[in-house]
């Protein structure tokens, strides 16, 4: 059983949350908690498999959450964080994945009715990888292939490959998604990582944190 911490000062929201969260096979959560004060007590409790958390919370209102998730991360590293936020402004995201992104994952809150993406983001922290919503990444890659850097060298077809990348879909779901041969996305892939000097990886955990480290540069 993966036990789950989850943190939102809006009770309906915790309450909708833990609801989808329950409907995960195998998902149960152990408190619910208002602010990250209450979180990182629970937390110290109930040494939960992963938090899901609110990206703004009392007092301030501002980035407690994402505060909370790396101070989690940092004293129980075993322990995942999903980011929830209303807000699809890349400074959030980027300042969680500052100094890594395992363990980690941001997620828009007009996701999280989609049952699979909320699903995808806790198993992928539960098992130490990463997952950033599709949006967000979009919004990143959009801003990066504007600028002089190596995204902008990558074709439109590449950079959406990256964001599925970024996401941390393995070959075989990119494939799915932009209806892709299996040999084709590898070829794109080997064309990213050759055009951005990162190098290739079979990873998939890997390669979302050089992309996310990459982008946030």
């Amino acid at each position: 059983m993966m036990h789950v911490v989850l943190a939102d000062d809006s009770l309906l929201i915790r309450q909708g949350v833990r609801s989808l969260l329950e409907d995960i096979d195998g998902v149960e959560v152990v408190a619910e908690c208002n602010d990250a004060d209450e979180l990182l007590a629970a937390v110290a409790e109930h040494q939960p498999d992963v938090v899901v958390t609110d990206i703004r919370m009392p007092p301030g209102h501002t980035d407690e959450g994402i505060r909370a998730a790396l101070r989690i991360r940092e004293e129980r590293p075993s322990t995942g964080v999903v980011v929830l936020s209303q807000y699809s402004e890349p400074e959030y995201v980027l300042m969680l994945f500052e100094n890594g992104s395992d363990g980690l994952a941001y997620l828009l809150k007009e996701r999280i009715g989609d049952i699979d993406q909320l699903e995808h983001a806790v198993r992928a922290v539960a098992g130490g990888g990463s997952s950033v919503d599709p949006e967000i990444i979009d919004v990143l890659v959009r801003g990066r292939a504007r600028s002089s850097g190596p995204l902008s060298r990558l074709t439109p077809r590449e950079t959406e490959v990256l964001a599925a990348i970024a996401e941390g879909l393995n070959n075989t779901a990119i494939a799915e998604r932009l209806v892709l041969s299996d040999k084709a996305v590898a070829k794109h892939i080997n064309s990213i990582f050759a055009k951005l000097d990162l190098g290739g990886s079979d990873d998939v955990h890997r390669r979302v944190k050089a992309v996310l480290l990459w982008l946030s540069a």
